[in-house]
């Protein structure tokens, strides 16, 4: 008899109920759907609070409201507003990027040409694109030239800055050998520079995409007559929050978009590993003394045509009554007072978002690799959140919170919040298998875990994280006093000033408004390398 006639061997019981399959069944698939549970449950009580009149529907629309909104906006309305904003947007990024891109090109090819504009480009690189605005009405009003000026200057920086350090960081070797073959200028642009450059050319676009939509948001929420950002401000005027929603929920699905389709890009065009952070060239520690000869001759030149009669002191003010300006403001408190509520909204809004968003990340970051936890359960929310534009909450949040003192703060903390909260968990999840294997080799657990490798582990990216919440809270503080009645506040004198054509007031606040932007900036650089001195030993 052969094998293959022997009778088949019973199959033997696995002694697991069937019940239990079925449970963990469905443990498996709320575990692969945990994170649309948060948005459901929200979603319920916003229904169950609108349907029972908890809040005024004036306040709080029910979301069938909002979804018939939405249907009937879809039509006409909304498509033609969305098309004039990507209009003023594509009209602002490509000029923006196309000239940060040929910028960065002549500064790192061309070392005098980085050593006359670098120092120019440092210093503009610390003014906020936000205090702009009101110098800019000056000179362009409020109709689309503001909108494609202040899009363009909000795109050029981070082209500028990531392309240029792509092209400075271009191997030694590589330069090597295109001199050894005696390559053309064009061949070492197009073969060596270029595609050397590239992941950071694509950075510095991905970064200026942002900026740019974040830029049009902000100057149609504060001066248009068309577009996605009046349509919100006149939906929150009108006391319509349905079309307020509508709009937010549009801003965030582009933002989304256009995020995916450059991370798409970069993962098409890079097929080469990045290089490693620790190899970039740094800057030299020694001083340039030339450094700051380019700025003089800017403020000789403004001297000298304000001297002249080349300007209109009614749109450019003589360097004179700048400095008188800020000399009065000290004398008779104005400014001083100004910059004083300035900065305790913002160090308020700053502690409360920098510690929930650490914390928050951290709590996250820990508990994401567990089947059901508050990672799992909140990370895909506040992803889709953040890709929000910060100032598309504003008229949201005067109406729910008012434009009071606490509404402000609510704001200046939410800005600061989701850089953190990403930063923070970014960094635990990346932590090195290494670090993970050595605490799990010495058996360390709870805080002293935490406290002796997880929290040293990402360092690196909670104070990158650290660093933007200083900058957006910075911005978020200008603009919350722009858009906010706030009584007293540089913003709110800037934005009175600019209402009584005093240009050099306007100029006055700008120059604090970017020194304190620019102190901020430094004093986290200080903060980072002083705490993580132990990275140097």
């Amino acid at each position: 008899m052969t094998d293959s006639s022997l009778p088949a061997p019973l199959a033997r019981p696995s002694g697991k109920p069937a019940w239990r399959s079925v449970v963990q069944a469905l443990q498996r698939l709320l575990a692969a759907g945990q994170g649309w549970l948060l948005p459901l449950l929200l979603l319920l009580l916003w229904s169950v609070a609108a349907q029972r009149g908890w809040m005024a529907e004036q306040i709080l629309p029910a979301p069938a409201l909002v979804w018939q909104s939405a249907h009937e906006l879809a039509g006409q309305e909304l498509g033609a507003h969305l098309l004039i904003s990507l209009g003023r947007l594509f009209a602002g990024l490509v000029p923006g990027v196309l000239l940060g891109l040929s910028l960065a090109l002549l500064m790192g090819l061309n070392r005098r040409a980085g050593r006359i504009l670098g120092p120019l480009f440092a210093l503009w690189a610390q003014v906020p694109n936000l205090a702009l605005i009101p110098v800019l009405m000056v000179f362009l009003g409020i109709g689309d030239g503001l909108k494609v000026a202040v899009i363009l200057n909000a795109s050029l920086i981070p082209m500028l800055v990531h392309a240029q350090t792509g092209v400075r960081d271009v191997p030694l070797a590589l330069r090597e050998a295109a001199a050894t073959l005696r390559l053309s200028f064009w061949m070492r642009l197009t073969r060596l520079y270029l595609p050397a450059a590239l992941p950071a050319i694509l950075t510095g676009l991905r970064l200026s995409v942002s900026a740019a939509w974040t830029s049009l948001v902000v100057v149609e929420l504060l001066a248009s007559a068309e577009g996605i950002g009046y349509l919100m401000v006149w939906g929150r005027q009108m006391f319509q929050l349905d079309i307020v929603f509508v709009c937010i929920f549009v801003i965030g699905a582009m933002g989304l978009l256009m995020e995916t389709a450059l991370h798409a890009l970069d993962a098409r065009l890079i097929r080469w590993p990045r290089p490693a952070l620790s190899r970039q060239q740094t800057l030299a520690k020694g001083r340039d003394p030339w450094a700051w000869l380019p700025l003089l001759l800017v403020l000789a030149l403004w001297w000298l045509a304000s001297r002249l009669g080349w300007l209109d002191v009614h749109t450019v003010p003589a360097p004179a009554a700048v400095l008188q300006a800020l000399q009065r403001g000290w004398v008779d408190g104005s400014l001083v007072a100004a910059m004083g509520h300035s900065l305790g909204r913002y160090l308020q809004g700053l502690a409360w978002g920098v510690s929930i968003g650490g914390v928050v990340g951290l709590v996250c970051a820990l508990s994401y690799r567990r089947a059901f936890g508050p990672g799992r359960l909140l990370s895909p929310l506040l992803g889709v959140l953040r890709h929000i534009v910060i100032f598309a909450w504003l008229p949201l949040l005067t109406a729910w919170a008012g434009t009071g003192e606490a509404a402000r703060i609510l704001f200046i903390a939410i800005a600061s919040f989701f850089p953190m909260f990403v930063a923070t968990q970014r960094g635990v999840l990346n932590l090195s298998p290494q670090l993970l294997e050595a605490a799990q080799v010495l058996r360390l657990t709870g805080w002293k875990k935490l406290r002796w490798v997880v929290l040293p582990g990402a360092a690196s990216n909670m104070f990158a994280g650290l660093r933007l919440a200083l900058m957006l809270g910075w911005l978020a503080t200008i603009g919350a006093e722009y858009f906010m009645a706030s009584s007293i506040g540089i913003g709110s004198l800037m934005i009175n000033a600019q209402q009584l054509m005093n240009v050099d007031v306007i100029f006055a606040g700008l120059i604090l408004v970017s020194s304190t932007g620019a102190t901020i900036n430094l004093l986290g650089q200080l903060l980072e390398r002083r705490l993580q001195r132990w990275r140097q030993s």
